[in-house]
């Protein structure tokens, strides 16, 4: 089997997985959104209208999320970018978090980008989705997915990943990105306001609707620091944290009265 025709079947495989899982994941989140209404971000905003369109987006605009992590790892393959790592135990985690440094500044600065009047055309199909759900995660311009996922095509040149950790970066990103578009809030905490440099559901949803804020993707130090942060984010996660965290698993049955039986 040739190079060419491996990485295409990789294309295609990795295509087909990122499809399966986003509707896996996307009716699993939706059964549990419809349980846990008070979870909601934007209350009283209407967020499934536009379901079906999404998908049908999504489903051309993840195969060009798939596109360039297959570029970095052909270009390593060919000898075009330089010789990747070797791959251990011990640096298997601080490559990957290196990656995730790397990533969230590339987004920060590609995603102002697309929101200048020259690029915000390729972006605007986004932002038509106001109350962010979990299907509206791939609802975007093909071309403007691209510009935003290119990193895993760029990076290889500049730094050596081994081939793993781009791709296990690439499946962090795919679930983080459809979490962080579900509309519903399940991970406030400390740790995801200041000073904590992490992030929740809150901070991605607080874009759509605010579109002036929150343009990172895992870290809110690039929005601290240049003064895009929604203003009332680290309040807003606090009042979501205050809550009682109630999430029902299933009917009359919830997590809370579960763990006080257990006790």
């Amino acid at each position: 089997m040739s190079n060419e025709v491996f990485y295409l079947l990789f294309l295609f495989g990795f295509y087909t997985f990122t499809v399966v899982t986003y509707f896996a994941l996307g009716y699993g989140i939706t059964w549990l959104n419809e349980r846990n209404p008070e979870r909601k971000i934007q209350k009283g905003r209407g967020s499934d209208k536009r379901r079906s369109a999404e998908i049908r987006q999504s489903l051309k605009s993840m195969f060009s999320a798939c596109l360039p992590l297959t570029i970095g790892l052909y270009a390593q393959q060919k000898g075009w970018a330089p010789a990747p790592w070797t791959l251990t135990w011990w640096n298997a985690l601080p490559l990957f978090v290196l990656s995730m440094i790397l990533y969230d500044a590339w987004f920060y600065f590609m995603h102002r980008l697309l929101h200048t009047k020259w690029l915000y055309p390729l972006h605007a199909l986004h932002h038509k989705s106001v109350a962010p759900t979990i299907w509206s995660t791939y609802s975007e311009d093909v071309f403007d997915n691209f510009l935003l996922q290119s990193f895993s095509a760029v990076v290889v040149f500049v730094v050596p990943f081994p081939p793993l950790v781009l791709i296990a970066h690439r499946l962090f990103e795919h679930f983080n990105g459809m979490i962080g578009h579900c509309g519903f809030e399940y991970f406030a905490a400390s740790t995801a306001r200041y000073p904590s440099p992490l992030l929740c559901t809150t901070f991605h949803d607080q874009h759509h609707s605010g579109f002036r804020y929150n343009y990172a993707n895992y870290f809110s130090f690039w929005d601290r620091v240049l003064g895009t942060l929604a203003p009332n984010y680290d309040q807003r996660v606090k009042t979501f944290e205050d809550e009682a965290p109630r999430i029902t698993i299933s009917e009359g049955t919830e997590l809370a009265e579960a763990r006080e039986r257990a006790e």
